[in-house]
């Protein structure tokens, strides 16, 4: 009876304000009721220093996918997690000092936390009958790792912004400077980041995936779906077959985002996808108004109606300088504009964009046309027939061609270059 009482200690789902974890209490952990997630201190790589975090439970290589004090490390056994029931947040302490704590706004009555079996921690009140009334969710803090069923993007009434950042190293967990997020753009879309330098461009959603990844499509692993409305703007997928281990993860090391897919019969995480995919999805890498494709030596040309700014420096395989026209607009006439069509594209990007998803190509190409400062249109959604329209300001910035599964892109010309193609 004693061992088993000291194995039911050892193994929680939750903790209430009678319940904490210590770290000197050999395996306490709180463990999601399927046994696929597992939340306790552990040290990563070759480091001494111990963090509060979530791992898979019954993988043998341990991968942490959530670190809750990631800025700061304890540096002994002596770390504790309870439940303040004055404020209803988790704290983790060492030697009475706060390392971390969450910050529930909302008091419960009966704060109790969970380690659901999505490997989500959450706060919640055990008097409120509904099971999602959420007071505080791990996944609102993402750290290097995007799980299934995670919003990657922004809730816009809270103004949390779910962005995932990779590990300094294996040996430690707090933040890079390489980070991949939603940004709000008139056309939203996601960059890698290093530091403020953009380093990688999803592009916006079209409709079928993100226009920069075409790869992304119908497959026999997970299904994703974008959703883009006046509360919310984000990304997210969920795996086909619970049998299935999958997980999105930053890496600073290798400055990539892989999906990796557990494989039980290796006893290995094998790579799924991986992004970047070429040197074409280095962001800007042909500079303004160019166009990178992969297959082509050199992979830099300009568009149609460009021609490139420093010809030495481009011929000499400088390309970040990129192009200029070869015959500039006529803002007084907008009838000696025209627009050459671009196939199989990945989109400009979008900070200097408009987005109405209620009009159709041929009023995207009128409204494009009255405004001097458009420089290309397109579709916002390519499913089906094709709807919504998408206008572009300024230089065109961080576009590529596919062999396949890109999409057209409209790019404004003086009318006498239609002439030369």
């Amino acid at each position: 009876m004693l061992l088993c009482l000291c194995e039911i200690s050892l193994a929680l789902d939750s903790i209430s304000q009678d319940l904490s974890l210590s770290d000197d209490v050999d395996n306490t952990t709180l463990v999601s009721k399927d046994g696929t997630f597992e939340l306790g201190f552990f040290t990563p790589g070759n480091s001494q220093k111990r963090y509060l975090g979530i791992w898979y439970r019954k993988i043998p290589i341990q991968t942490v996918v959530w670190v809750a004090n990631r800025l700061d490390p304890i540096n002994d056994s002596s770390g504790i997690l309870r439940m303040n029931t004055s404020s209803g947040n988790l704290v983790l302490t060492q030697d009475d000092k706060v390392v971390w704590t969450t910050t529930s706004s909302k008091k419960a009555e009966i704060p109790v936390a969970l380690l659901l079996d999505s490997g989500n921690l959450v706060i919640k009140d055990e008097k409120d009958a509904n099971i999602e009334a959420y007071l505080w969710q791990s996944f609102d803090y993402p750290t290097d790792t995007f799980l299934p069923e995670m919003k990657f993007g922004w809730d816009l009434r809270t103004g949390i912004n779910r962005k995932i950042t990779a590990w300094k190293s294996p040996d430690d967990p707090s933040p890079s400077d390489f980070s991949f997020g939603m940004v709000l753009n008139n056309y939203p879309e996601a960059y890698m980041m290093k530091g403020n330098q953009k380093f990688y461009r999803s592009g916006p959603w079209n409709g079928l995936h993100s226009s920069g990844s075409p790869h992304v499509r119908a497959n026999p692993i997970y299904n994703f779906r974008f959703v883009f409305n006046e509360t919310e703007v984000y990304y997210t997928y969920s795996l086909k077959n619970s049998s299935v281990i999958s997980r999105l993860v930053l890496n600073a090391t290798s400055y990539v985002r892989r999906r990796y897919v557990w494989i039980e019969s290796k006893q290995l995480w094998e790579v799924y996808t991986s992004v970047p995919l070429d040197l074409c999805d280095s962001y800007s890498l042909c500079g303004a108004n160019a166009n990178c494709v992969i297959s082509d030596s050199p992979v830099c040309q300009c568009l149609e109606g460009f021609k490139p700014k420093y010809p030495q420096a481009w011929n000499s395989m400088d390309w970040s300088h990129g192009c200029v026209r070869n015959k500039e607009l006529s803002c007084e006439n907008k009838h000696k504009d025209e627009f050459i069509k671009l196939p199989e594209m990945k989109t400009p990007d979008t900070t200097h964009s408009w987005l109405d998803q209620t009009i159709g190509l041929e009023e995207c190409r009128a409204k494009c046309l009255d405004n001097c400062s458009c420089m290309a249109y397109a579709n916002s959604d390519i499913s089906g027939q094709g709807s919504g329209c998408a206008m572009w300001f300024g230089d065109l910035i961080d576009m590529r061609q596919f062999s396949d599964g890109g999409q057209e892109v409209y790019v404004r010309v003086d009318a006498s270059e239609l002439g030369r193609n």
